[in-house]
């Protein structure tokens, strides 16, 4: 524990300062600690009021403590307080009189006597005391300079042992060196010799690597060209070829694609045939076999064959659908806006392909339904039975896949087309299509 700070006490009121000869700051350090052992076993049984201010507090240490934690305060009121010096002095007399025996043989203990009483000879024993303390610190100064020196002279010793040692480990390694640089000189010669030996064959390999690579430059070089000239029969002979493939599988699909588009057109004529047989049959024998009426034979005049009228009621929409083979061919958005503009897109394709399924199922007519592609979000995966919806690719308008699809049929099979459209109506019209507008159908549907 560091010993408490306390101020240097200034001389009390009512003491006076020591008087005598005797240097208290330069007291040599055994002294001061017994005047300090001294001063502290008085204080611990001395009266408060022979205590001076400064020392009160050490005076409540432990007496073991006392002298070592205050011992610096306990010797500076020993210099500067008269009454508190008297007072230890006469409690040393009563407690430990032999502590004040200034005849005693311990130099220390009479110094420290002759200091508290006063005695004139307390400079002599103060300068015996530091004088065998100064002799003290020399002699164990020496001692330690002795045993410095003979632990110098050990080390001394061995360090020449060690050097004798290595001298001749040195001797041995220089002679194992001079021996070792003789072989390696030695070997150094002969590698300059195989090195010349190696330089000279690394040269003439190097020319001839040079005219190796010169010869190997020319042959790339011809083959490559030569290899570019094959190249580019290769992709002329390449091109002609794939034209060739191409060119016949377009004859071939044409081919395809007419034997099909002929192939459907004699099937659906042999339909329409075998349709307008079986009606003529049906005619034939509800007129009873009664002959012509005589207004079938004025002559001057001959019933109309084949042509095509503009469809203005359901009734003649009926008529129509009931002929063999028919093809109902359906302008999808312009129905389902004429009829019900106010549902979605959506609800009116559906609503739309279901009551032409149900007429499909009725007539037993062949019915395709065309919608615009553009703006279809997803196309149905499947439509009732007995209706084909179409929507026509981006780009192509569904007026151009209905006149598509009246051009593909046969001639001579029945095709009703539905549409508003003037334009649409005209060009099927042409090509032997009957045109019915869309409120037609729209009224025929409302009665299914």
């Amino acid at each position: 524990m560091p010993e408490p700070e306390f101020d240097e006490p200034a001389e009390e009121a009512g003491e006076s300062a020591d008087e005598s000869t005797v240097d208290w700051a330069a007291l040599p350090e055994p002294l001061r600690a017994r005047l300090a052992e001294l001063g502290a076993d008085a204080l611990g049984e001395m009266a408060k009021v022979d205590v001076p201010q400064h020392l009160r507090p050490v005076a409540k240490f432990a007496p073991t403590k006392r002298a070592r934690l205050g011992g610096a305060q306990v010797v500076a009121g020993l210099r500067n307080s008269a009454n508190f010096r008297t007072a230890v002095v006469e409690w040393l007399g009563k407690n430990r009189p032999s502590t004040l025996e200034v005849t005693s043989p311990d130099p220390v203990t009479a110094a420290a006597a002759a200091v508290l009483t006063g005695d004139d000879v307390a400079p002599h024993y103060v300068e015996l005391v530091s004088r065998r303390v100064g002799d003290a610190t020399l002699r164990a100064e020496r001692d330690a300079a002795v045993v410095r020196a003979e632990r110098l002279e050990g080390e001394l010793e061995r360090l020449k042992a060690e050097r004798s040692q290595l001298d001749g480990a040195a001797e041995r390694i220089r002679a194992d060196a001079e021996i070792e640089l003789e072989r390696l000189r030695k070997r150094l010669r002969e590698q300059g010799v195989k090195l010349r030996e190696a330089k000279d064959a690394a040269e003439a390999a190097a020319a001839e690597v040079d005219k190796i690579q010169v010869r190997t430059a020319e042959e790339v070089k011809r083959l490559t060209a030569e290899r570019d000239r094959e190249r580019e029969r290769a992709e002329t002979e390449r091109g002609k070829a794939q034209r060739a493939i191409a060119d016949a599988e377009v004859a071939r699909q044409s081919a395809r694609e007419a034997r099909q588009a002929d192939e459907v057109r004699l099937a659906l004529l042999v339909d329409t045939l075998d349709g307008a047989v079986t009606g003529l049959r049906r005619e034939l024998a509800l007129g009873g076999g009664t002959g012509p009426r005589p207004a079938d034979l004025v002559r001057g005049a001959s019933a109309s064959q084949g042509a095509v009228g503009r469809v203005e009621d359901p009734a003649a929409l009926d008529r129509l659908l009931a002929l063999p083979a028919v093809h109902l061919v359906v302008d999808g958005y312009n129905v389902t806006k004429t009829g019900y503009p106010e549902l979605s897109l959506s609800d009116q394709r559906d609503r739309l392909v279901h009551q032409l399924a149900v007429l499909a199922a009725r007539t037993g007519a062949e019915v395709t339904l065309v919608f615009d592609g553009a703006g279809v979000v997803a196309v149905p995966a499947a439509a009732p039975r007995g209706v084909r919806v179409l929507f026509s690719d981006p780009g192509v308008l569904a007026d151009d896949v209905i006149r598509a699809l009246v051009t593909a049929e046969p001639e001579g099979r029945p095709v009703v087309v539905v549409t508003s459209d003037r334009a649409v109506a005209d060009s099927v019209r042409r090509r032997g299509a009957h045109p019915v507008p869309s409120a037609v159908l729209l009224a025929r549907l409302g009665r299914v």
